[in-house]
């Protein structure tokens, strides 16, 4: 049977990648999207994900708006220079048809972990708050969910929002602490993976070649993307960061993981950095009742990147 996946996102280019790529995997079946800020405000990434579902020919799945801030402060939006003004490449597609539910992102995934008990993995790509939200709101449902994969953070590489911290993590720390610190099974994709995990220029032009609705708008909006690369990576090419958490889901054996306990700075010029400490490690007393967490540390980046070339365009040559 395919996993149940609840897709907690921010669309975000990379995002729509993510989305496509589980959506054209029979190992995964997406249940609902919840939305978050991020790679713009909430406002805009509930459009962006209703958008993309409408493309996908796939307005079933339901979609709850998240939440807009971090849990203490305020969301400051900086990432359109990453994503576009619109979140999807400066491409600007007409409002959406549909509407996102009623409940919120926290309601949501409580009703539908509760209602279908070790059987939903959280799967999140972007800040952490809606997790943290429902936590706070249903704490048993840490011990009912199938698992929580999530795309963020930096065990033993420098971060991308900062030299210390990778975006995600950085946009909501207490958030991600608190979910680090739940006793719930945690998978961390974080750049650790996602640096190794390149889509090359060349690679990116299948998407225009495909055919398909899915594929013809990542043709549209990765350019944009890859330019921001280029300029402050100097990649010829884009890191697929989300849609290696989707890879995780769909050919594990493509990663190396360990067992560490994390924490996470909230503040100080490391903040949004994710610590690791391995179990009796000496001065790891502030870990100490952590559950551990599998995080990711290798990957076989060509084999991910070309899966997901092949589930999203049908074929490549």
């Amino acid at each position: 049977m395919p996993e149940k996946i609840i897709l907690d996102t921010d669309p975000g280019v990379d995002d729509a990648m993510a989305l496509y790529f589980a959506l054209r995997s029979p190992e995964l079946e997406v249940v609902g999207l919840t939305t978050v800020f991020g790679n713009g405000p909430t406002e805009l990434t509930t459009l962006n994900a209703l958008r993309l579902l409408e493309i996908a020919g796939r307005t079933d799945i339901p979609v709850a708006r998240g939440a807009a801030n971090p849990l203490q402060g305020v969301y400051a939006n900086t990432a359109a220079v990453v994503h576009g003004d619109d979140g999807q490449g400066n491409v600007f597609l007409p409002a959406p048809t549909t509407q996102p539910i009623a409940h919120s992102a926290a309601e949501f995934i409580v009703e539908r972990v509760l209602a279908e008990p070790g059987t939903i993995t959280l799967l999140a790509i972007g800040p952490l708050t809606n997790l943290a939200l429902a936590l706070q709101r249903e704490p048993r449902i840490a011990g009912l969910v199938r698992r929580v994969v999530l795309m963020g953070g930096n065990a033993f590489v420098p971060g991308n929002l900062s030299p210390a911290a990778e975006a995600n993590i950085f946009n909501d720390v207490d958030a991600a602490d608190r979910v680090f610190a739940a006793a719930w099974p945690v998978t961390m994709i974080g750049l650790d993976v996602t640096h190794h995990a390149t889509m090359s220029s060349a690679q990116l032009e299948h998407y225009g070649r495909a055919g398909n609705p899915l594929a013809a708008h990542l043709a549209r909006i990765t350019p944009f993307y890859r330019d921001f690369t280029r300029t402050f990576n100097g990649l010829e090419g884009i890191y697929v960061h989300d849609s290696t958490a989707v890879a995780f889901l769909v050919c594990p054996e493509a990663f190396t993981t360990q067992k560490h306990r994390i924490r996470v700075d909230t503040q100080g010029f490391a903040r949004g950095k994710t610590w690791p400490a391995r179990v009796g490690l000496y001065g790891s007393e502030a870990w100490a009742g952590r559950i551990e967490v599998d995080v990711a540390v290798e990957v076989d980046g060509p084999r991910t990147v070309s899966l997901e070339l092949q589930r999203v365009c049908g074929s490549i040559p």
